[in-house]
This record gives structure tokens, sequence and C-alpha cells, in this order.
């Protein structure tokens, strides 16, 4: 399990809705080339795909695959993460979309849905196979479920062991609460090393920060959409309690001095090389950050601050895979995908991409790297929660998820000062979105379950 996995999850993904709004008021776009006809004898399918740009391999398992499924003939395309949304988007309007179309978490699928793009898969593929794939709560509106999971994105905190040793920590306990990772970190400044950070220049750090920090504020993923919506509001203290505690670790020195200068995986390549102790990652880095460092990366869970019901809970973020509602053959499309879900697929993707399908009929004693196994078992066969950043309109993450994270480690915001703009931006999206927050208002029913 040595596969050089370069993963970017959120990369390119909210240019895409920069005018969400307009584009549920109607379309005016023209056709791309549609999908191949099914005939009686043998259905003949189209699959738009995305995944090996950051999970190389997928081509290999998409083209083995294929080859090896003898009910139907499908037609793929690897799509560019610029179009992946609006490719799609763009074909199903003028009526010739793919027969499968792959489907990034939350909002960035949940927009087609509400366009009337996406089937329902409920009753097309079966129940079991739904359930197995993990397609998570995000996937989910009025009762139905849009997406299969295809393959996982561990959202851990790295940590290096060599340095937590250096600095007499013991390496096999990494701080679990707030009062924990303080004292770890007064340790690793004694010892001379940079406690914790990685690099923000680009905004992304932003972004994941809030996914490990915002969520201990909820005791639903539904409690996020409400800030959004205006039913809660982020100048509640404990709302914008996460950016708070960032201020205190820059205002105590525990961050990397270099962090405003560093872009997101510059920033995690620096624990991996011991020249700084601890931060966010993705866990499907790990096999190669394992390799690199002889099992000396750890995961952890963000040491616990809130007291939000979601606090403490490994997350774990979904890419999936659904069927178009203008699909020729609905039926034929989710007989592929429940091949793709077959064990002899689920054990294949291993085997060919180095990485873990979402499925849990897979066994995780195949993997054999064991700081990976260690870690799936944590984040993938224990409860966990969902990625709720994948909730936030376009708008907010540009002007207040990226922008609030990069002020509060500068010294431009406090805490409290950027709970006010993500309050005030929120206001701003409502009201020139009121068609979206009607949807949000109907999504947070399912979400708040």
């Amino acid at each position: 399990m040595t596969k050089n996995m370069i993963t970017a999850p959120g990369f390119g993904r909210r240019g895409f809705l920069q005018g969400t709004a307009a584009t549920l008021g109607g379309l005016g776009m023209g056709s791309l080339l549609g999908p191949l006809r099914a005939n009686a004898q043998s259905p003949e399918l189209t699959m738009w795909w995305w995944g090996e740009q950051e999970l190389p391999g997928l081509q290999a398992f998409v083209d083995e695959s294929v080859a090896a499924y003898t009910d139907a003939k499908v037609a793929t395309m690897l799509q560019d993460t610029a179009v992946v949304i609006s490719q799609f988007q763009t074909a199903a309007a003028a009526g010739t979309p793919p027969d499968i179309q792959y489907l990034w978490n939350g909002i960035y699928h949940m927009e087609s849905a509400w366009l009337g793009y996406l089937k329902p898969l409920n009753g097309l593929v079966s129940e079991d196979t739904l359930r197995a794939s993990n397609p998570t709560i995000l996937s989910n509106f009025g009762g139905n479920t849009y997406r299969l999971g295809w393959y996982p994105l561990p959202m851990v905190w790295y940590y290096n062991k060599d340095l937590f040793e250096k600095a007499w920590l013991d390496p096999e306990a990494p701080p679990a609460t707030w009062a924990d990772l303080l004292a770890a970190c007064e340790k690793l400044k004694t010892a001379g090393f940079e406690p914790v950070g990685g690099g923000v220049q680009d905004g992304y750090w932003s972004e994941w920060y809030m996914s490990h920090g915002f969520v201990q504020t909820l005791d639903t993923v539904g409690e996020a959409v409400e800030l959004f919506i205006g039913d809660k509001d982020f100048r509640e203290p404990r709302y914008h309690e996460h950016w708070v505690r960032l201020e205190e670790l820059r205002t105590l020195g525990f961050l990397n001095k270099d962090m405003p200068s560093l872009e997101l995986y510059p920033g995690i390549d620096l624990i991996v090389a011991g020249k700084l102790a601890m931060g966010p990652s993705a866990g499907s880095r790990l096999p190669a950050d394992s390799t690199a460092t002889n099992g000396r990366i750890g995961c952890m869970v963000m040491p616990v601050f809130g007291k939000g019901k979601l606090a403490g809970k490994p997350i774990v973020d979904m890419q999936g895979i659904g069927i178009a509602e203008g699909a020729k053959d609905p039926a034929a499309a989710a007989a592929f995908l429940e091949f793709l879900n077959t064990p002899d697929r689920l054990n294949a993707f291993h085997r060919i991409t180095g990485w873990i399908p979402s499925s849990s009929r897979f066994s995780s004693d195949q993997i054999e790297n064991d700081s990976v196994r260690s870690m799936w078992k944590t984040w993938g066969e224990s409860p966990n929660i969902t990625n709720v950043t994948n909730l936030m309109p376009g708008q907010f993450y540009e002007q207040a998820a990226i922008p609030t994270g990069q002020q509060v480690i500068s010294g431009d915001l406090t805490g409290e000062q950027a709970g006010e703009l993500a309050a005030q931006v929120a206001q701003e999206w409502r009201e020139f979105n009121p068609d979206l927050v009607e949807k949000y208002q109907q999504w947070v029913v399912d979400l708040s379950k």
C-alpha cells in the first residue's frame, strides 16, 4: 500500500458555486455530446467520472471494471476538475446527460438534485448496497438519497511521533482535550519545535480548520444550516469559539511562523519532514507519508474544546457517484453501480489504487500498512461524522470561511470579530438568495435526523 496519492479535496470546487442562485432560476446553456443510446440487445451506458487527479490508479480501476462488465457496454470519460459540475449541469439542462455521474459531497451535488438533474437512488439501487456505501447524510434530501459512496477522505490531524518523543510526550497518546493540546504545545515549544499549524496562504487550511473546529460547537449537522439560514447566529459565543481558540494558539506563539506564506500542502509536508509537530491533514495522504517516515506519522482527532454533541468524533468526507435523471436506462446504470460494489470490485479497488473503497463490505484486514489500518479502524469503522463545510453556500465560503482563518492567524481579526463577519456574510447571502434559502430550510429536516 505505497501508492503516492495527491489529495486535494475542495480544490477548485468552490468556483462552481459562484452564480448558484442564477442557475436555480434557469440555465441558458448549450448542449454537449450526449450519451450513447441504449438498445434492447446490449445496453450502452455513459459514465462521466473524476478522481484520477487525487487518487492515481482510479483510471486503471475504472478501465478494468468496464472491461470485466458483461451486462452492458460502458463508455467512460474522465472529467477535468474545473468542469465536473458545470459540464454535467450543462448536459442535463440540454437533455443529454451521462447515465452515471461522479458527485462530490453536500452542496456540490445537492444543487443538481434541486435542479432535477439527479435521480433518487432509492428503489433503483438495493437498500443494502446504498447503506453499505456510506454516502453520508449530506446525500439525503426529501427522504431520498442521491449518491452512492465511492471512496473516503478521512479528515485527520497529523502529528510527528519523533518530535513528540524529543519533547518528552507519549507518541502513542496524542492530546485529546484542549488543555492537553496547550500543555503539549508548551512542551514542544520549550524543546525548540514549532507546535502546530500548517500553511494558510491559499486559504484551504482555514476551511479545514472549520471542518474540525466549527463542528465541535454543533449538536447536529443540521445546526450548521440553521446558522446559514438565520435560525441561529454566529455572534453567539459558542458558534465562533473555534476562531477564539485559533486566536489563543496565535497569541501563545504556538502556530508556525511561516504559516501565512505557505500553502496547504507544503504546510502538511512540514509535519512529515519533522519541522512541525501537529496540524490538519487528509487521511488519504497517509500511505505515502507513513512509508516516507517509517510509520512515524500519527493520526488524531482534533483535541476537544467544544460542548456540542459532535465534538470529538472522527470526520470522514466521501466522494460519490449517482445516476442522472435523464439517464436512458436507469436500471442498467443501477446494475453497473451494484457491480462496482461487489466484493470482487471492492477488493480490486484496493489492489489497484492502494486506497480504501467506501463500502462497509470491504474488510480492513486486507490493508497491509499498519498506520493506515489503525487510522481506518478509528475513522472508517467507528462512529464518525461528515464534513459540515460541504454545506456552506459559495458566498459564505469565499467571504467568511477563508478570510476569517487567515485574518485571525495574521492578527487582523479576533475570534469574536470573525463571528461578526460570518454573521454578516450569512445575512447578505440570505438577502440575495431567497430561493436557495428555501431549499436549505427543507434540507435541514434531513440533516437534523
